[in-house]
């Protein structure tokens, strides 16, 4: 059975060396964006031109209508998906909750939260063997945020990260009969793009020392970690949360 892998918000960061790492180990590759084409096809030629297969689809993960039409594009180009990384998300300007509106918090649970929901269904429902699936793996991208809280941050960012948890272990219990494994990865700070989203570019200098190991994480560190969950290698695990944030 080829290996497909669906990798959302895969143009840059952790998603974008999730994917080259995923094709260097032989599986057929799709990386959804929303804006950034040229990056997102960076990716792409990157991993073509090294003798993989890939392709790059837009997709707002938070409209239903996209996700659905992001899966039915994979399977009728690459076939059934067997691996998803839930990888896309947002964070918006820190800011405390007292000043946050209902705007902002729509924005970033609709992304992170049902985006990884509709993605989740989309994979479950060619996956799982009660469908007539041959089985696959889900990883979900967590944040260290979830269990920190990002106080005078980004509490909605790190809120958003603790329904990716529990979506996780429930997720992996409904489905552990049906040949899926759920589990999740959790980043502390890694450097990619995402701090600048935020309004601090410099973000994991600035917190590092608050990191035993005193570094911030490379975004390779974090792609391994989720290689390795969906690997045969762990056949076992499944509603693992598994922490890369250098003992954060």
């Amino acid at each position: 059975m080829n290996k497909v892998i669906i990798i959302t918000g895969g143009s840059r960061g952790i998603g974008a060396a999730t994917a080259r790492l995923a094709a260097q180990r032989g599986y057929a590759v799709c990386c959804s964006y929303l804006r950034d084409l040229e990056a997102a096809n960076g990716v792409v030629n990157e991993i073509m031109q090294t003798g993989g297969t890939a392709l790059a689809i837009q997709a707002d993960v938070s409209a239903e209508a996209d996700v659905i039409r992001l899966f039915k594009t994979i399977d009728h180009s690459l076939g059934p998906v067997t691996a998803l990384v839930n990888n896309a998300g947002i964070v918006e300007q820190q800011m405390r909750v007292a000043d946050m509106d209902a705007a902002r918090l729509n924005r970033v649970f609709a992304v992170n939260i049902t985006g990884a929901f509709l993605c989740a269904r989309e994979a479950v429902r060619r996956m799982s063997t009660k469908h007539g699936g041959s089985g696959g793996a889900i990883v979900n991208i967590s944040s260290v945020a979830s269990r920190l809280g990002s106080p005078n941050e980004y509490v909605d960012y790190a809120a958003s990260k603790a329904a990716i948890d529990a979506l996780t272990i429930g997720l992996s219990k409904e489905v552990a009969l049906e040949g899926i494994r759920v589990n999740a990865v959790r980043p502390g700070v890694v450097y990619t793009g995402i701090h600048a989203s935020g309004g601090e570019p410099n973000r994991v200098e600035r917190v590092k020392q608050s990191v035993p190991m005193k570094r911030g994480g490379q975004p390779d560190e974090v792609a391994r970690a989720v290689l390795w969950l969906l690997s045969d290698e762990a056949s076992y695990s499944t509603g693992a949360i598994l922490d890369v944030s250098g003992g954060r």
